[in-house]
């Protein structure tokens, strides 16, 4: 006998508290057993998800309350893993949409909330974080129907259901004026407003390929919901391609969430979200059916990838000294191995056996599987990301974003300035009660590569940036590229405080004295906008003349710390970046062509 089932994601903007509301519903449903030590966001079990405090993946978790099994989704709040997004929201038959008390919707939220509401679905809004200074829950509100209406919600979507509450300290209530003891009133309200998943046990088996997850054990693995049928562990099915092919296999194992664990099971029925092995070939979208009467559901559109980047061989000086993983047989295994669970990034290989073009939905995207190819002990270079341009109608078109900034007075001018540069239109501008300044502008995709570092250095650390994608529009024009020049090293060895020194009116540095470079490498930023060759490893001539100055405590000013967003932000067309597991290095391109200068 099959339990009553509730299907539901949780959607929200990146740092609202999404995962945290999960660790409450998981600590308070009682699957962990009395003095099991429960870790805090279980749901982000990557360590790039820790130290970032974001998630990347989507997951999957069950509980049970009142005899009711209830399946609930982690979401992406960022856009860059949209294509993460869209697949689970076909899964589940209602969410929850999680607001900060003091922020209000947010421009991830809307980009989520925007997938959820096309699909017909109806969210119950938690206004979370109420017990932090300066939250405005009914504003918070407020804000969110204003958004809802501006999406084209539905007179039934308008009407959303809303709780008030803290992940952290684990309650929710139904008023600010009520003492919130624990998550039940959430609990309840999912069990009265998630209608149960519709699908027919009697009719032929369907299930649709939502996530991908690879086992070395049991090879493929896919998660997707049971629309229709009843499938068994050991049946013969069938997988309908994306072309209408058809493949027959073995359902190899059939499992299903319990917790934070996959548990085996002989058999699930409609509603149920199973993860099933069996099908090497099976990709987002297709459907696992009977092999009788093969019956396809409509396929599941992932947006397309915005910008690209050539990830090449390290053939630097240096290469080969740092990484595990250093050949293009070794680099091109672990990119199509990405593309196992990563729907939303494309690999094409090139004309060169050593380079291969990658194009993922943003800077984020790509960059994290930068981060997480370099911990693995992977060595390579990539190039300046480039936007993917498209003709629509016979005209070359480029994608773009809608960016939102929170920045304080004394950074407005500056960002307007900028951006104006950039070729961003501003859409609207309002001040707040706290004096900060939102301002939403649609601009180019690439005119926000390198914008980061420049925001940060506008706002004083001060401003928050936010951005999704909004479509493919006629290109803009161009738009200016970095103003200053490049130092760079013309002779390998080690770098010295003397030359460092000598040549601190000359720019910024990337680099500490000691540090080893090589001809051709990058190691500051010129005050001019041409680029400027430097020997940094020059070493100071010692005589036996003692100096009037020897004995006086010399400072070096402090170097800019690239970070591997940064350097792939600032990064030119005509330079790489060279990634280790030990360190991150800029370069040029052609370290021959430095020869002969």
């Amino acid at each position: 006998m099959s339990l009553p089932i509730r299907n539901l994601a949780i959607i929200a903007h990146v740092d609202h508290g999404k995962t945290t509301l999960v660790d409450a519903l998981l600590k308070q449903s009682g699957i962990f057993r009395e003095g099991e030590e429960v870790p805090d966001c279980v749901m982000d079990s990557n360590d790039l998800e820790r130290e970032r405090g974001i998630t990347i993946l989507s997951k999957n978790t069950a509980v049970r309350f009142k005899e009711t099994l209830i399946n609930i989704v982690d979401t992406p709040g960022h856009a860059d893993f949209g294509g993460e997004v869209e697949r689970v929201l076909g899964m589940v038959d209602g969410c929850l949409l999680i607001v900060d008390a003091n922020e209000g919707p947010m421009p991830q939220t809307r980009f989520v909330l925007k997938k959820a509401l096309e699909k017909g679905l109806r969210p119950i809004v938690v206004i979370n974080k109420i017990d932090r200074p300066r939250a405005d829950p009914h504003a918070a509100v407020d804000k969110v129907l204003d958004l809802f209406i501006e999406l084209g919600a539905d007179d039934d979507q308008c009407e959303f259901p809303y709780l008030f509450a803290s992940g952290l300290s684990g309650y929710a209530k139904t008023t600010m004026e009520e003492e919130g003891v624990d998550m039940q009133p959430l609990f309840d309200l999912i069990l009265d407003r998630v209608p149960p998943p519709v699908g027919d046990p009697t009719k032929p088996l369907q299930l649709q390929v939502t996530t991908l997850d690879y086992s070395e054990y049991v090879g493929r693995i896919v998660i997707g919901r049971i629309h229709n049928g009843v499938i068994k562990a050991g049946q013969q099915a069938a997988l309908v391609k994306e072309g209408g092919e058809i493949v027959k296999s073995k359902i190899t194992k059939l499992m299903g969430f319990e917790g934070l664990n996959r548990v085996d099971m002989p058999e699930a029925s409609a509603g149920y979200i199973v993860a099933v092995a069996g099908f090497a070939d099976a990709n987002i979208g297709e459907t696992i059916t009977c092999p009788n009467d093969p019956q396809a559901l409509p396929l599941i559109k992932v947006d397309e990838p915005t910008l690209q980047m050539t990830f090449w061989v390290n053939d630097s000086p240096f290469a080969g000294q740092e990484g595990t993983f250093v050949t293009s047989r070794q680099l091109r295994d672990r990119l199509l191995r990405e593309l196992e669970t990563n729907v939303a990034l494309r690999v094409e290989e090139t004309d060169s056996p050593d380079k291969f073009l990658v194009s993922g939905r943003g800077e984020l995207h790509l960059g994290i599987l930068i981060e997480t190819m370099r911990r693995e002990g992977y060595e390579f270079q990539v190039s300046q990301p480039q936007v993917i341009y498209r003709e629509i109608n016979g005209q070359p078109c480029e994608p773009f974003e809608c960016l939102v900034l929170d920045v304080p007075e004394e950074g407005v001018g500056g960002c307007m300035q900028r951006l104006g540069e950039r070729r961003g239109e501003m859409q609207d501008m309002h001040v707040n009660a706290t004096g900060r300044t939102q301002l939403e502008f649609a601009i180019p995709a690439r005119g926000l590569i390198g914008f980061r570092g420049e925001f940060m250095r506008l706002t004083r650390g001060a401003g928050i940036m936010n951005h999704s994608f909004l479509d493919y529009r006629p290109l803009a024009g161009d738009i200016e590229a970095r103003r200053n020049g490049v130092i760079i090293a013309f002779e390998e060895g080690t770098a010295t405080f003397y030359s460092l020194k000598n040549a601190e009116d000359r720019g910024v540095f990337f680099i500490t004295p000691g540090t080893k470079v090589y001809k051709g490498m990058i190691v500051g930023e010129h005050n001019r906008p041409q680029d400027l060759d430097l020997n940094v490893a020059k070493t100071k001539q010692l005589s036996n003349v003692r100096s009037s100055t020897g004995d006086e405590l010399v400072q070096l000013q402090a170097p800019v710390e690239m970070s591997l967003e940064r350097a792939l932000e600032y990064i030119g067309p005509e330079e790489l970046l060279e990634v280790t597991p030990v360190s991150i290095r800029l370069r040029k391109m052609s370290i021959k062509k430095l020869a002969k200068r």
